[in-house]
C-alpha cells in the first residue's frame, strides 16, 4: 500500500478544465472509481484549490482562458512536489507550450482529448 492511501482513505484528484461539462464529468467518473475528485474551471481556480484540497494528482486541460494548464501544473509542482501531473489537450498549440515548459526544466505527461475514462483511470492507477 502506498503512503498516499495509508494517510488518506482515497487519493485526491483535482480536475481543471474550462469546459465545465468535461471537468464535472471527469470528476464524477473519478469519484465513482474510488478517488476523491474535485472539478475546477480554470488554472487560477486550480491554484486556489491547492491550499484547501491538497491533491495527490492534478489533471488539467492545457489550453484554458487565463492561466494555461502548464502554468497551473508548474505552480502546483512548486507548492506540492509530490503531486502527480497529467495534462490533456485537443489543440495543436499545446506542443509549443510543452516545449517551452520542457526548456524550463518541466516535464509533463500529456493525453489527447477526448480522454477515454478507462485510459485515464489506467494512467491514474499506474
Amino acid at each position: 500500500m502506498s503512503e498516499s492511501t495509508s494517510n488518506h482513505s482515497k487519493p485526491r484528484v483535482l480536475v481543471a478544465d474550462d469546459e465545465q461539462v468535461i471537468a464535472n464529468t471527469l470528476a464524477i467518473i473519478l469519484n465513482q472509481a474510488g478517488f476523491e475528485a474535485r472539478a475546477v474551471f480554470s488554472g487560477e481556480k486550480a491554484i486556489e484549490a491547492l491550499d484547501t484540497f491538497q491533491p495527490n494528482m492534478l489533471i488539467s486541460d492545457v489550453i484554458m482562458t487565463g492561466m494555461t494548464g502548464i502554468e497551473a501544473a508548474i505552480i502546483t509542482r512548486s507548492k506540492i512536489p509530490a503531486c502527480k501531473i497529467l495534462l490533456f489537450s485537443g489543440q495543436a498549440a499545446t506542443a509549443d507550450l510543452l516545449e517551452k515548459a520542457r526548456m524550463q526544466g518541466h516535464e509533463f505527461e500529456i493525453l489527447a482529448k477526448p480522454v477515454h475514462p478507462t485510459d485515464l483511470l489506467a494512467k491514474l492507477r499506474a
